[in-house]
């Protein structure tokens, strides 16, 4: 495959800020199924209603088909929820069709652990392609 000049504008800055931009580069392999699993125990967001802090786990799982997503650009998009209200399911729905948008998969789950907040812990979980 021949080297394409990448345009990774986030990846090896010194000061980043949250935002939506997600970057990507050329996937080396395209002709294998090879899963990526991208895991962040940090993720913030706010109760739509409230406006109090939601914790949970996400985990990207995906199999590339072109492109591949840059991981720093996955973190500071993340990061962007922090001071946004929204729904476990909402946000979890989000990130799944926002990444798909941007590298097209071939196949990709987005999971969504939250905290228990009032002694219930919500788990959401949204697949691509969807598997109804």
């Amino acid at each position: 495959m021949p080297r394409r000049k990448m345009q990774l504008t986030l990846l090896g800055r010194r000061v980043s800020k949250p935002g939506k931009k997600l970057e990507a580069f050329p996937n080396r392999h395209p002709g294998r199924d090879y899963r990526v699993v991208l895991e962040t125990a940090e993720f913030t967001a706010l109760c739509p209603i409230t406006g109090q802090p939601d914790f949970g786990t996400i985990t990207v799982s995906y199999v590339p088909d072109k492109l591949i997503v840059e991981s720093k650009s996955l973190k500071l998009y993340l990061w962007s929820f922090r001071q946004e209200g929204h729904f476990h399911e909402e946000v979890v729905n989000r990130i799944l069709d926002d990444l798909v948008r941007k590298i097209k998969p071939r196949t990709m789950q987005v999971k969504g652990v939250f905290n228990a907040r009032g002694g219930i812990a919500i788990t959401v979980v949204a697949d691509y392609p969807d598997k109804q």
